[in-house]
């Protein structure tokens, strides 16, 4: 008896009961095979031929997992590499998959029998309490300070705040930079910097910012900032009043953005309204021109060009210029011998073209 064979409505308490328990036993037992896969494919790194830089990229955009569930399981699957044991909890039931993420950092061959079995069928509260049990932290030092003081901007005043700007000096501690969503107001409120922040479906504590969209074409950016950076940005706003009267700053954001961009695209591909002609695109050198550099990066449209049947890989940052035909077997740097590569798939394919000096490499490198 299955729900795929029975209509559910047909089923009795008991029956349905029954069903659903085996299914959760069968949904446990599929979490602890797809672990195993994760741990296989980690090992072997076959994220890289199928066109993703990295195993989390491959569980959200091939395998489709939300970006906290392929977190969980990428994080459980390299500590059950290490202890194998995991797996058989999650299995049987008496471990979640939560619960062996926040064991994980805390697992060593001397502890792991016993904290496994002390986490046996346990909460996230109770494995949280667990860990400070048995790694017990520092206390918290007591601080005592001044509350930071809010800023308004412009000419939008609430009932407890008039329309002043205050010198930065008068903030004890970094501010908290948030800009405003497209309403056709400029507020911009400066919190207490916020204790962890998420980004990019990682927990990461030590996160100093957070985007996130407020419409369709606007995002909420909550940014900590230090008393110099801080200092910077009012007297950037000052000078820019004759221009931005209002003092917006996203819209000084924007315009400081715009001209970082300049910089770096002149810097790292020689992005320039008027590009002069390269004197050294003849011969044979590993140096790329300006001239191939802008024509590779337009053409790649600024990603990786990594292919893997259909799929292109999707990265944008640690891009690098990768010869097609190596520099050591000959391969000169034209546009179309260069393209874009992130860094993984350029050492990949480094791998696959000179060898690590093992036999799986030699055997992909065949098959490549």
């Amino acid at each position: 008896m299955t729900s795929e064979t029975l209509e559910l409505e047909a089923l009795t308490d008991e029956q349905l009961l029954d069903e659903l328990k085996r299914l959760a036993r069968r949904e446990r037992v599929a979490t602890a095979d797809l672990l195993r896969c994760l741990i296989e494919v980690d090992t072997r790194r076959l994220y890289l031929r199928e066109g993703c830089a990295s195993l989390f990229t491959y569980c959200t955009q091939v395998l489709y997992l939300a970006e906290g569930a392929a977190y969980n399981r990428i994080e459980t699957a390299r500590a059950a590499r290490r202890f194998p044991i995991l797996l058989e909890r999650i299995a049987d039931g008496s471990l979640t998959l939560t619960s062996a993420r926040l064991l994980a950092p805390h697992l060593t061959p001397e502890n792991c029998g016993s904290l496994l079995e002390a986490a046996r069928h346990k909460g996230k509260r109770d494995i949280e309490l667990l860990i400070a049990t048995l790694i017990p932290q520092p206390r918290v030092r007591t601080v005592l300070r001044k509350a930071p003081i809010a800023q308004v901007v412009g000419s939008v005043a609430t009932a407890t705040t008039s329309t002043s700007i205050t010198p930065p000096r008068a903030i004890e501690r970094p501010p908290l930079l948030e800009s405003a969503h497209s309403t056709g107001e400029s507020t911009h409120d400066l919190p207490a910097p916020p204790r962890s922040e998420h980004v990019q479906g990682f927990s990461n504590p030590k996160a100093r910012y957070e985007a996130k969209p407020v419409s369709a074409s606007d995002y909420r950016l909550r940014v900590t900032i230090s008393a110099d950076t801080h200092e910077k940005l009012c007297r950037a706003r000052d000078l820019l009043r004759h221009t931005i009267p209002d003092g917006d700053l996203a819209t000084i954001l924007d315009r400081a953005l715009s001209l970082l961009l300049a910089d770096v695209e002149k810097r790292r591909w020689g992005a320039a309204i008027r590009p002069r002609q390269s004197a050294d695109q003849e011969g044979h050198t590993r140096h790329v021109p300006s001239a191939v550099k802008r024509e590779v990066w337009r053409r790649d449209e600024g990603r990786c060009a990594f292919v893997s049947g259909t799929r292109r890989c999707t990265e944008t940052a640690f891009l690098e210029f990768h010869h097609v035909v190596p520099y050591a077997d000959g391969g000169a740097a034209t546009v179309r011998n260069i393209e874009l590569r992130c860094r993984a798939h350029n050492q990949y394919e480094a791998v696959l073209v000179f060898g690590d000096g093992s036999d799986g490499a030699r055997e992909e490198r065949l098959a490549w």
